[in-house]
C-alpha cells in the first residue's frame, strides 16, 4: 500500500510540475520568432491572410512571425509539416476548407486533421467564385453551362491543387449542371490563376480574394460565387444558387491552427490575441475590400465546424467517388 500511495504522489507531483512548466510557457510565450506555414505556393487567399495576421502579430508581440510557403499535395505537405513540428506555439498552420476536404479525397494521408492538430481560430470565410478567360464568349453562368455542354471534355478549370476546395467545387459543379469539365491542378492558387490569364486553362473556382483584382481589372470575368449569399465586394454578381443550380452553397474558410499537443494556455493566448487583430477596423475593411469576411471565434467552434465539415464532405465525395492517389 505504501508503494502504491508513493507513486500515486509521485504521478500527483509530475501533473502538477508539467501544469506550472505549461503555465510559466504561456506567460513567456512568445519568446522567439514564430513561423507560420502556408501549404500553398505565394500569391494566394492563404499567403495574404496569413502575412495580415503575421504582420500583426509582429506588431503586438514584437518577435518576427515568419512566413513560410510549402506547396505541395493539395495542401497536405505544409499541413504534415506543422503536425510534426514541437508543440510549443512556434509552429503554425494557416489551414483552409482545402484540409477538411484532403481528409476524405486523399486515399492516403499522413495526420489526421481532427486529432493532429489545435484550432486556434477561424480568421475569415470567403466565396468562391466561378470565373472565366476573358476569350470565353460566355457572359453568364447559363450561357457557359450550355457552352460546356456543347464541347464536352473540351474545356479546362485549374484549381490550386488535386483535394483543395477549388478542385471538389469544381466537381461539384460538374455533377450539378451535368458538364464534362478537364481539372488541371497546380500548386496554389496564384499559378492556376497566371495560366487562366493566359487562356491554358478556360474556368477556375477561384476565391473572391485571389481573383477579384483580376476581375477588377477587366482581365478575367466573374459568371457567379459559389455561396448562396453574394460576395460584399462584389455584389453584382449573382450566385450560382440564385441563377443556374439553386442550393448551391460553398464556400471557403481560412484558419490558424498548431500542433496537436500544444498547451491549452498557448492556444488560448494566440486565440486572444489573432481575434482581437481581426476585429481592428482597418484589418476588418482589409479584408471586406480583398473579398473576405472577417470571423475570429473560439478555438472550441473552429473545431466543431471542422468536425462539421469533415462529415459534409464525407457525403459528398462518396457521391463523387472522388479518390486522390
Amino acid at each position: 500500500m505504501k508503494k502504491i500511495l508513493t507513486r500515486i504522489a509521485l504521478a500527483i507531483g509530475l501533473t502538477a510540475m508539467a501544469s506550472s512548466t505549461f503555465a510559466q510557457a504561456a506567460a513567456n510565450y512568445p519568446a522567439r520568432p514564430i513561423k507560420i506555414v502556408v501549404p500553398f505556393a505565394p500569391g494566394g487567399t492563404t499567403d495574404m491572410l496569413a502575412r495580415l495576421v503575421g504582420q500583426r502579430l509582429t506588431q503586438s508581440w514584437g518577435q518576427p512571425v515568419v512566413i513560410e510557403n510549402k506547396p505541395g499535395a493539395g495542401a497536405t505537405l505544409g499541413a504534415d509539416i506543422v503536425a510534426k513540428s514541437a508543440p510549443d506555439g512556434y509552429t503554425l498552420l494557416m489551414g483552409a476548407a482545402h484540409h477538411t476536404i484532403a481528409q476524405q479525397v486523399y486515399a492516403k494521408i499522413p495526420y489526421h486533421f481532427d486529432r493532429d492538430f489545435a484550432p486556434i481560430t477561424m480568421v475569415a470565410m470567403v466565396p468562391n467564385m466561378v470565373v472565366v478567360n476573358s476569350e470565353v464568349p460566355a457572359k453568364n453562368i447559363a450561357e457557359f453551362i450550355a457552352l460546356a455542354k456543347t464541347q464536352p471534355g473540351k474545356l479546362n478549370y485549374g484549381s490550386a491543387g488535386a483535394g483543395t476546395a477549388h478542385h471538389l467545387i469544381g466537381e461539384m459543379f460538374k455533377l450539378r449542371a451535368g458538364v464534362d469539365l478537364v481539372h488541371v491542378p497546380y500548386k496554389g492558387s496564384a499559378p492556376a490563376v497566371a495560366d487562366l490569364l493566359s487562356g491554358q486553362v478556360q474556368l477556375m473556382f477561384d476565391t473572391v480574394t485571389s481573383g477579384l483584382p483580376q476581375v477588377k481589372a477587366g482581365k478575367l470575368r466573374a459568371l457567379a460565387v459559389t455561396t448562396a449569399k453574394r460576395s460584399s465586394a462584389m455584389p453584382d454578381v449573382p450566385s450560382l444558387s440564385e441563377t443556374a443550380l439553386p442550393g448551391f452553397d460553398v464556400g471557403t474558410w481560412f484558419g490558424l491552427l498548431a500542433p496537436a499537443a500544444t498547451p491549452p494556455a498557448i492556444v488560448q493566448k494566440l486565440n486572444a490575441e489573432i481575434v482581437k487583430i481581426i476585429q481592428q477596423p482597418d484589418v476588418r475593411k482589409q479584408m471586406l475590400e480583398a473579398g473576405s469576411e472577417p470571423m475570429g471565434n473560439t478555438s472550441q467552434q473552429m473545431a466543431a465546424q471542422i468536425k462539421a465539415e469533415l462529415e459534409a464532405f464525407e457525403a459528398v465525395v462518396k457521391q463523387i467517388k472522388l479518390v486522390v492517389e
